[in-house]
């Protein structure tokens, strides 16, 4: 009698697509953050600055309001939706439901492009908006304005937790879910890196208002290469949760229970960040 055939549960990924184990691309992203953030604190350290000049922002306060930056609803749904698409494109599982190696390594690499996408959109972002600072001028006036925006738009987010129906909510875009899922659907490193780009330039609506303050008092205080650095700091900090995420979400369970605990947690999260947001906004109206 002829035994069943059996079907393998496992793959392996071809060699070039792998470097000591390990997928290229988060080879690739680790390399990134380990060498700028090795950089940028070298020079913080070689070169200290002073934190009164920089409105009290202290390398602690970068990393921690980055971290509250990234912790954000907006980023964390999207990702959610990435990795939900992901595993069940690849659709390989073992016989009680979790990802296969094989399936793991694809999502760890897919998002690996998309978080550095998100990083790199970010960073341009910050740029952007410092030199657009620096262009209106070195006045302490243009800061303060900054600061205010960045005050209205944690006004605005209490508002949309509160008072959901009452004018236009400040969120990711509503067809931006849309667009990230038919990035994805063609596969490949552009669909990756495209739906990383556009959750980097969505979330700001969402979760600008902290990096618009830090951004504030890094044109406040000259920038150079302290502010170039501290802002580099800013993102990588940024990216951790959804560096945390992204290796939670590889158990369809944990990925499962993550969802249900941001829908049912989101409006709190909003409130805590822009309790912060307001917090730093008049700290900073005041050191200024």
């Amino acid at each position: 009698m002829n035994k069943p055939e059996t079907r393998a549960t496992t793959a392996t990924l071809p060699a070039s697509r792998l470097f000591l184990g390990w997928p290229r691309p988060a080879v690739a992203l680790a390399a990134l953050i380990v060498s700028v953030g090795l950089v940028a604190s070298a020079y913080i350290l070689a070169v200290p600055f002073d934190t009164g000049a920089f409105g009290g922002l202290t390398v602690p306060t970068v990393l921690a309001s980055g971290v509250a930056d990234g912790f954000n609803p907006c980023a964390f749904a999207l990702l959610v939706l990435f990795a939900t698409y992901t595993l069940t494109l690849v659709n390989a599982v073992t016989g009680d439901g979790t990802p296969t190696l094989d399936a793991r390594r694809r999502l760890l690499g897919a998002g690996s492009l998309y978080v550095g996408a998100v990083l790199v959109t970010y960073f341009i972002i910050g740029l952007g908006l410092f030199s657009f600072l620096a262009w209106l001028g070195r006045d302490h006036l243009v800061s303060r304005a900054a600061v205010v925006i960045a005050l209205v738009m944690a006004l605005w987010m209490l508002k949309d937790v509160f008072l959901p129906d009452v004018g236009p909510s400040m969120m990711a875009p509503g067809g931006t879910h849309g667009r990230m899922q038919k990035a994805m659907e063609r596969g490949g490193l552009a669909g990756m890196l495209i739906a990383g780009v556009l959750v980097g330039i969505c979330t700001v609506p969402c979760s600008g208002a902290i990096y618009l303050d830090v951004v504030a008092v890094l044109h406040a205080s000259g920038g150079g290469l302290t502010g170039l650095a501290l802002l580099a700091l800013y993102n990588i900090a940024f990216i951790v949760p959804l560096l945390v995420l992204l290796l939670a979400v590889s158990n369809r369970r944990v990925l499962g229970q993550l969802g249900r605990w941001n829908h049912a947690n989101s409006p709190w999260v909003k409130v805590g960040l822009a309790v912060v947001v307001i917090a730093m906004s008049f700290g900073l109206m005041v050191s200024m």
